[in-house]
């Protein structure tokens, strides 16, 4: 097996653990490295699949308990039946919007052009809603109505687009909406479970044919990695958002964006595509 590529999917299975629950956009940065790393071809659509379906077991295991609870009470608890309808509702619009525009937001926006204009167009939202009086109206997910999960899945479905980020729409509609900054990531988290593994099973069905043998090393390299760092990365921002803004990634957003574009303008970078 090439080091070379083995080497490029630690990289890139560390990126996507880093960046798939912050509001920088995991796609944008896998999409902006991968150009980087030269690693772009049809090899690369399923490893990605594959390491996002790291990181998101990552966050199926920090929350084990909320997730067996949830599960075990279906049945029985009505507490436990809401908190079910509220991922439903909150998974249905990116689900209903996914299956329309995907493929051709996929074919047509996938480059670091339009991701480094999301990411700067992003951090100066970002920006914009850190600085109104935010006073929220629900402090937790367990006081959030079926309306307010609602607003929040439209606000995953623009994530869509490369660069925008989906923990970062679910995050900021969040508190545009009225959730609390907690309340909101807390929410983020719990519905990238159903959003991201009905991708990960519509993108295998649709890629199912580019799955080799030969490439378990490279996937299980990249799987383990986006797992690792997806696992540390929840449960630090989970302690960081409550007692920090998001200001810090917004500034972060606009400058990597900025010089994605400064090195298109000056040529000198070589983006593959």
């Amino acid at each position: 097996m090439d080091s070379i590529l083995l080497l490029k999917a630690l990289i890139l299975g560390i990126v996507e653990g880093l960046t798939e629950f912050l509001p920088i956009s995991s796609t944008g940065h896998l999409i902006v490295i991968g150009s980087l790393l030269d690693y772009t071809d049809e090899q690369s659509k399923v490893f990605k699949i594959v390491i996002q379906l790291g990181a998101i077991l990552a966050v199926c295991w920090d929350f084990r308990e909320r997730i067996g609870k949830a599960l075990g009470g279906l049945t029985s608890d009505p507490v436990q039946q809401r908190f079910a309808t509220l991922l439903i509702v909150g998974f249905m619009p990116a689900a209903v919007l996914g299956l329309l525009f995907h493929s051709t937001i996929k074919a047509y926006l996938f480059n670091p052009l339009t991701v480094a204009m999301a990411l700067i167009a992003g951090g100066v939202l970002i920006l914009y809603i850190e600085k109104r009086n935010h006073q929220p109206r629900v402090s937790s997910v367990d006081d959030m109505g079926w309306k307010d999960a609602l607003k929040v899945g439209f606000a995953q479905s623009v994530a869509m687009f490369p660069g925008v980020s989906r923990s970062g729409a679910t995050i900021m509609g969040g508190m545009m909406f009225g959730l609390s900054r907690k309340a909101a990531t807390e929410f983020s988290f719990f519905l990238a479970i159903p959003t991201m593994f009905a991708a990960t099973v519509y993108d295998v069905a649709k890629n199912w044919q580019l799955l080799h043998m030969a490439d378990l090393p490279v996937f299980a390299v990249g799987f383990v990695a986006a797992f690792v760092a997806a696992m540390l990365t929840v449960k630090a921002l989970l302690r960081f958002v409550s007692t920090h803004t998001f200001v810090g990634f917004a500034w972060y957003r606009i400058i990597f964006g900025g010089v994605v574009l400064l090195s298109m303008w000056t040529d000198s970078i070589h983006w593959s595509d």
